[in-house]
């Protein structure tokens, strides 16, 4: 969060050396803003900080660009008669900034008052109006200058608190972005727009999308359409080589014509065919044309056939299954 601060941290003479009262002093043209980062300490126990006058000074030409300059004037009157609707004359303009060992320095370019105060000594002592971070009091910006006789920081606080300190933000707010608690409204301007960007892309993206990644709904529907066809035409193929291969099975007289349904039954199932194909070839024939079927001996009716015991083998079934299959089947 920003505030505003409007002090004098330094008896930063604008004179180098107070010449004699007959002599007219010269009017500098680079003046010192800030006293020396890190640490920022006021007389009045406020503690400000500038880790980085190299950044401070390149967010400072960012906001000059297009020539609005940063305005020195008389005890901070931009600010304060400013913000009451009062007339807050400028003594002069800063125009350039540089970071010179830790401090701020600026170019500034006087106009007739400004020099007749610093000339006549009217005023001997500059004063730096800055936005801070409300909670870390990291200095942001420099946003002013203003002639006082009042440095160092033994004036009344002039950092003001109302219109010209940045409200909290809203919680909910700083949470829905993503952001932490302290974060200023620069800080949630830049989410934002960073979501915009975000909300922008997705929708050329969904407006244009990429063709290695996509393909049309009517292709789509085509190749769908074409794998159902493909799935139905092997299904009745395979039914065709089941129902073929279960009659060649009872032509030959390896099964018999009654265990017709079980047979396919088992073919169908995941790789039914395949087995039913390997029991096949090892199966004896176990009906035969030329021979006349006896009535069944009731004494070896509860008993397997050599074919029987072959088919239990091939098919790993027990002879007991078996037989309670093959009861079923009577039954029916």
């Amino acid at each position: 969060m920003n505030a505003h601060a409007f002090l004098s941290p330094l008896p930063i003479a604008l004179n180098s050396e107070l010449a004699a009262p007959s002599d007219k002093p010269e009017v500098p043209e680079w003046i010192q803003i800030t006293p020396k980062a890190p640490r920022l300490e006021g007389m009045d126990g406020r503690i400000w900080t500038m880790a980085d006058p190299e950044a401070v000074v390149a967010t400072c030409r960012a906001n000059m660009a297009g020539g609005r300059l940063i305005p020195v004037d008389f005890e901070h009157a931009t600010h304060v008669k400013g913000a009451r609707g009062e007339r807050a004359d400028a003594a002069g303009w800063i125009r350039e900034l540089e970071a010179r060992d830790g401090a701020i320095w600026g170019r500034v370019e006087w106009n007739d008052s400004g020099r007749e105060a610093i000339a006549t000594r009217g005023y001997r002592f500059i004063s730096p109006g800055f936005d801070f971070h409300k909670l870390t009091g990291a200095v942001r910006r420099i946003v002013s200058a203003g002639l006082t006789n009042v440095p160092n920081f033994t004036m009344p606080a002039l950092n003001r608190t109302g219109e010209f300190e940045e409200t909290e933000m809203d919680a909910a707010v700083l949470q829905a972005l993503g952001l932490s608690q302290g974060a200023s409204a620069a800080d949630a301007v830049i989410a934002i727009t960073k979501l915009r960007a975000d909300a922008d892309t997705a929708l050329n993206r969904a407006q244009n999308p990429d063709p290695t990644q996509f393909v049309p709904r009517a292709d789509y529907d085509l190749a769908t359409n074409r794998v159902s066809e493909l799935e139905a035409e092997v299904s009745t193929r395979l039914e065709a080589e089941i129902t073929a291969a279960i009659d060649t099975a009872v032509e030959a007289g390896k099964i018999a014509p009654s265990s017709r349904d079980y047979h396919l039954a088992v073919c169908r199932a995941d790789g039914g065919l395949d087995k039913f194909r390997a029991f096949i070839g090892a199966a004896p024939v176990i009906v035969s044309d030329k021979t006349t079927p006896r009535a069944p001996d009731p004494k070896q009716a509860d008993q397997l056939s050599s074919e029987e015991l072959a088919m239990c083998r091939a098919w790993g079934m027990a002879p007991d299954d078996f037989k309670a299959a093959r009861a079923a089947r009577a039954e029916t």
